[in-house]
């Protein structure tokens, strides 16, 4: 009774999504990267928030990183969206939305189906200490309401 011709086991979304929460909600590793739903009366699953503690040496250390990602419905064929909600100056970063840009970002642009939130999140701590940018100069702390208002001010300031 051999495997011969036994294809890989497909988890369905659902239960994917549930051992994602499951094991976002006993932690990871040393506690610097940690996720959960966003919203518990959310049944598809979509809405997540994730954060993220700064490595240490670089500009990032001791800063507290808050990220939306949104699973779509073709998760995990497809990357989730990834924004961060505090403002960060990084190569990937969109400094304008704060979302991560899949072009930019190796695990997004490569998508794998084994990929998983956890994995997003501690890619991107690691890309936090790249040399590229490790040491480039961060905004002041503030989460997206800042970012917009901030937009929207220089904009008042345009048109008078």
């Amino acid at each position: 009774m051999g495997s011969e011709g036994s294809a890989a086991v497909v988890v369905p979304r659902n239960f994917r999504l549930l051992e994602e929460l499951e094991r976002g909600e006993k932690g990871i590793g040393d506690g610097t990267v940690s996720y959960g739903m966003d919203d518990a009366d959310d049944i598809y699953m979509r809405s997540w928030t994730g954060t993220i503690i700064g490595p240490p040496n670089t500009v990032h250390e001791g800063r507290i990183y808050q990220l939306k990602l949104f699973c779509d419905t073709d998760y995990p064929d497809r990357p989730p969206t990834v924004r961060f909600q505090t403002r960060i100056n990084m190569t990937c970063v969109n400094q304008e939305t704060g979302m991560v840009e899949p072009s930019l970002f190796p695990m997004l642009g490569n998508w794998q189906r084994e990929h998983t939130m956890q994995d997003i999140l501690i890619s991107l701590k690691k890309e936090m200490s790249a040399p590229q940018n490790r040491r480039l100069h961060q905004p002041n702390d503030g989460n997206e309401d800042q970012r917009v208002e901030q937009k929207g001010l220089s904009l008042r300031c345009a048109i008078m």
